[in-house]
């Protein structure tokens, strides 16, 4: 699998799935100094998809 390089801070976040309350960290990121959030990567840094993305 493929790995992200950069690694977790305050402005980069990782998560292996979707949830409905993610909607607010987007918009604290926002609303803050900008960051950037991937979803479907683990914790190790490994690109793992998502399902059901509709």
């Amino acid at each position: 699998m493929a790995k992200m390089k950069p690694r977790e801070s305050q402005n980069v976040e990782y998560k292996s799935s979707w949830h409905d309350e993610y909607l607010k960290w987007i918009c604290g990121f926002a609303n803050a100094q900008g960051a950037v959030m991937y979803f479907g990567v683990n914790d190790d840094h490994e690109v793992i998809g998502l399902e059901n993305v509709d």
